[in-house]
């Protein structure tokens, strides 16, 4: 994979906001910087071809995410990163100041959560479920289920407008099991944009090629030169469907969905408002392209 992959990718799907009224408004959340973009990254690519928009929040600024540095320093380091990965994803990306590793469920940060999703006049929160090995990716999925609903509430966060409507709020994929499995109820093939997606996942290079390696023993694995690293976290995030959710690609996909490579499943969270199937495809107009 080079370089010039990404800039030609940006012609790979010719499909424009004409079927749709109005651009869709899509939020992301993540814990960290980098989260966002490998939680929901290849379908954020597709809404923003498709001239809908995108904006992914990282709850904390990363400052703890590093063996050799940390604080404001490396702070500095992961908002630059993001910057240059939101333009690679053709998103807005905004890291907020919380320390990383600090993020706790409190009203303030609710009320943050709340503002951000009003801000962008949100039809679809993305975030992760409550259920992870790290404390700041389980309070990022407490907090924006706890803004669910409050969005639409006058007195709370007065300052920012409320929205009309409750957004649909989605989990993003994951693979614990424990209370319960992650069980899809949306899947987008994201095989047209997965170079893009890695090339911008790259961005993030203190933590895809220096912090994660380090943190699993194998930071002298990590290749030198940029497209074979390129190849190497493709290799190690290939975002391959597994049996659930390629039983999900096919509910909305059909027989598209064979042979289907690199997917992003998404579970509908109770809190938010509940689409019928006619109500995804038109938030999720990729899944209606032939």
């Amino acid at each position: 994979m080079k370089k010039v992959l990404f800039l030609l990718g940006i012609c790979l799907i010719s499909i424009t906001v004409s079927a749709q009224e109005d651009p869709l408004n899509i939020i992301v959340f993540g814990a960290h910087p980098d989260d966002c973009d490998i939680d929901a990254g290849g379908t954020a690519i597709l809404f923003a071809k498709m001239g809908h928009n995108v904006k992914f929040v990282s709850l904390t600024n990363g400052d703890a995410g590093h063996y050799a540095m940390g604080g404001g320093e490396l702070a500095k380091i992961r908002r630059a990163e993001a910057q240059e990965a939101g333009r690679r994803f053709g998103v807005e990306y905004t890291v907020l100041d919380n320390h990383d590793g600090e993020l706790m469920p409190t009203l303030e940060n609710r009320i943050e959560v709340i503002r951000e999703i009003r801000k962008w006049n949100a039809d679809v929160v993305i975030a992760p479920r409550p259920n992870d090995y790290h404390p700041d990716h389980r309070y990022t999925g407490i907090l924006v289920q706890d803004a669910a609903y409050m969005v639409i509430v006058p007195n709370v966060a007065a300052h920012t407008p409320p929205l009309k409507k409750n957004p649909v709020f989605l989990y993003s994929e994951d693979g614990f099991q424990k209370p319960s499995p992650f069980e899809p109820d949306i899947a987008v093939i994201i095989d047209a944009v997965f170079e893009q997606k890695i090339y911008a996942m790259a961005a993030h290079e203190s933590q895809f090629f220096d912090w994660l390696p380090w943190t699993s023993g194998s930071l002298d694995k990590v290749p030198k030169e940029e497209n074979e690293r390129l190849a190497y976290l493709a290799n190690w995030r290939s975002f391959t469907p597994n049996a659930a959710t390629k039983a999900c690609l096919k509910k909305w996909y059909g027989n598209q969905a064979e042979g289907a490579k690199h997917a992003e499943g998404f579970e509908i969270c109770e809190y938010g408002k509940q689409p019928s199937d006619t109500e995804i495809r038109k938030l999720f107009p990729m899944l209606t392209v032939k």
